[in-house]
């Protein structure tokens, strides 16, 4: 199976969701979010597929991210794509749908 993990080799979490899709023996493509930011469009549509709203991808605990509570999606998404750090992590995405992996675990629902 192929999956895509927007990952951040410092986190733990994130380490740890790599290593459970790699024990389940899945072809991932590592997207290092840090490094290449996705667009707007692309966060669009990956939030849209977890079911999520851009704002449960918020990640509340970057200092930056308390400007955005009551931002409008868009307004959201554009922040994320200019400073990729708020985007909430490990997001994963299967064939089977894309889930934020927080706890890891809950990237076995879509392999």
């Amino acid at each position: 199976m192929n999956a895509t993990i927007y990952h951040n080799p410092r986190c733990g979490t994130s380490r740890s969701t790599l290593a459970l899709l790699t024990e389940a023996g899945a072809d991932v493509t590592i997207v290092e979010y840090l490094r290449h930011p996705p667009t707007v469009a692309e966060l669009a549509r990956i939030y849209a597929r977890a079911g999520l709203s851009p704002r449960e991808g918020l990640r509340m605990t970057e200092p930056a991210a308390r400007a955005l509570v009551d931002a409008s999606d868009a307004d959201v998404l554009k922040a994320m794509a200019i400073d990729p750090i708020l985007i909430q992590r490990p997001l994963v995405e299967t064939p089977k749908g894309v889930v934020l992996a927080r706890p890891p675990e809950r990237v076995l629902a879509i392999l």
